[in-house]
């Protein structure tokens, strides 16, 4: 079809068919100056093509087209360049407009979107404001990942060799105030209704692997003083394999262990304070990465095996995350292939317990992390004996003689965080709160004042402080409450580029309608999406958050 005649089309309408097809590109995200690449148009050919087939087939196809225009990169051009980030984002609409209509593609222009429109993104602060009435959203200080040159918080994946992956600017482990939504509430819906989605295998497993669900045991290991003696205090370690517990030789805690500092001794500390400091300078996925050589510090410390009563050595290693079960782990070399390399390295005891089923010998030169019979695995002064025992049986037999002896207990645990939501910078959604002045009391906004609109800033560049670019705006920050008339600020975090682009796909649908998010019968209509193109590279971040707000939306 010619552009003309497609144009045509648009003057005067086109027949209304009985059935619907939705058919979805992922929207384009405004990341500088430059125009639309041969990735977009990959994909917007496809289901243009599609889109065309179904409407000769008498289908009513929705085939709409939007900007997804908040966030960092568009941020950083407007510094860059100088220029206001509104104006620079309306004319990159603009010309990512002008190229897709010259390519003739038959969007329906009249339900175009934009995230940055206050009509838009009044839906994403009512949306934020549903989950903070249901608890799910809440405050907490966190260790971020802070580039001080960029003045805001980076993603893991914005994060590459300890530098910002724009602009290449050093980045930080700091703990900072920020707003959270607790995804990990829905966790096992979100794994379990994947085998319910028409979507393509390889998407689904990226998912289920970021939720990555485990079944263990949380255990208890006593700390031990300089004299031999056991302390009050307890380092709780999360394990996937109980019935390894007689070959833990050795503890490690993440960097930013709550119980470090206290732990080590005065002839270690110096070691330890300059290892941490190199740690918060690595994102948690450089951390992890298997390929990595581990390093680690020896704290002085020691505690005490529950299952056989032995002194292990207490270490600190970038291998293991604060953020991840306990922040702790107990290291069984001989049956974890990283912790086998860290005790290599540091000559640290290995100790063999599971011998696999067609081997009559407990003696490898490397580690075997499979299941079998266990050895090595008795202690008459705990009462603990697997010895014999499948890995499986073993596994609940300690679980059991953890919750009888109060070592421990069995535990589900998630690789999945919690969603760090907020960001200290301007061009994104304002986050519809207050704090009263004499409390400090976190107050929403009232959805009869939505949206809360962004202010105008001449100045929307980092304060270098670590507050956001909107603290400047004394006049809009100052407020008072409504309600109560006392003295009050709005918070000045703004929301991350995902917020917007998590529901999109509903405002297609409605995208003028002044009093609901959409309507319930145009959702009917036209919902759910039928074919939905974009990047694999968005399956567990905007796809796995779309799919938790449509699940928070649906829960009655």
């Amino acid at each position: 079809m010619t552009i003309s005649t497609w144009n045509f089309y648009e003057r005067h309408g086109r027949k209304r068919a009985l059935a619907a097809d939705g058919l979805l590109d992922q929207v384009p995200f405004k990341k500088s100056g430059a125009g639309l690449h041969v990735g977009h148009l990959l994909g917007y050919t496809a289901t243009d093509i599609l889109a065309r087939f179904k409407r000769m087939q008498g289908f009513n196809v929705l085939h709409p087209m939007g900007w997804d225009a908040f966030g960092l990169p568009a941020e950083q051009y407007a510094i860059d360049t100088g220029t206001h980030p509104k104006i620079t984002t309306l004319r990159n609409i603009s010309r990512f407009r002008s190229q897709l209509k010259s390519l003739g593609f038959s969007y329906d222009w009249d339900r175009e979107i934009s995230t940055t429109q206050p009509d838009y993104y009044k839906w994403t602060q009512w949306i934020f404001l549903q989950l903070l009435k249901r608890g799910l959203a809440y405050q907490a200080e966190v260790p971020v990942n802070w580039c001080p040159a960029l003045g805001t918080v980076l993603a893991n994946e914005e994060v590459i060799d300890g530098v910002s992956e724009r602009g290449g600017h050093p980045v930080i482990r700091k703990p900072m105030r920020q707003w959270m939504l607790s995804i990990t509430a829905y966790a096992d819906r979100l794994l379990e209704d994947l085998d319910d989605l028409d979507w393509p295998e390889s998407i689904k497993e990226m998912q289920r692997n970021w939720i990555g669900r485990s079944q263990g045991a949380e255990l208890d290991f006593v700390v031990i003083n300089g004299n031999g003696q056991e302390e009050e205090k307890r380092i709780t370690v999360y394990t996937t394999r109980p019935d390894t517990i007689f070959g833990a030789t050795y503890l490690v805690l993440a960097p930013e262990h709550p119980f470090l500092s206290s732990l080590v001794s005065e002839a270690q500390s110096k070691h330890v304070e300059e290892y941490r400091e190199h740690a918060f300078r690595k994102s948690d996925l450089e951390r992890t990465e298997l390929q990595k050589e581990k390093t680690g510090v020896f704290t002085g410390c020691y505690a005490k095996n529950p299952a056989n009563g032995q002194a292990v050595p207490i270490w600190v290693a970038d291998y293991v995350l604060g953020s991840y079960g306990t922040g702790a782990i107990m290291a069984v070399p001989a049956h974890d292939t990283r912790d086998f390399e860290f005790a290599m390295k540091y000559t640290i005891p290995i100790s063999w317990v599971v011998r696999p089923d067609d081997s009559n010998c407990g003696n490898f030169e490397k580690p075997y992390s499979g299941e079998g019979s266990m050895i090595n695995s008795s202690c008459s002064e705990s009462g603990l004996d697997i010895n014999g025992l499948p890995s499986k049986e073993a596994a609940s037999r300690v679980i059991q003689w953890l919750e009888k002896s109060g070592n421990g207990k069995k535990k589900v645990n998630y690789k999945l965080r919690d969603w760090l939501f907020a960001r200290q910078r301007y061009w994104g959604e304002p986050i519809p709160v207050i704090f009263l002045d004499d409390t400090g009391e976190g107050i929403p906004v009232p959805e009869t004042e939505l949206p809360l609109t962004l202010p105008e800033l001449d100045d929307f560049t980092p304060t270098g402080t670590g507050e956001p670019p909107l603290a400047k705006a004394d006049s809009w920050v100052i407020t008072k409450d409504p309600l109560s008339g006392k003295p009050a600020r709005r918070e000045t975090n703004t929301m991350p580029q995902w917020a917007g682009s998590c529901w999109y796909y509903l405002r297609f649908m409605d995208p003028k309608n002044s009093s609901a998010l959409v309507d319930k019968a145009q959702e009917q209509y036209w919902g759910p999406v039928d074919v939905y193109v974009g990047g694999a590279e968005h399956a567990v971040l905007h796809l796995l958050y779309a799919r938790f707000w449509h699940k928070v939306r649906q829960a009655k």
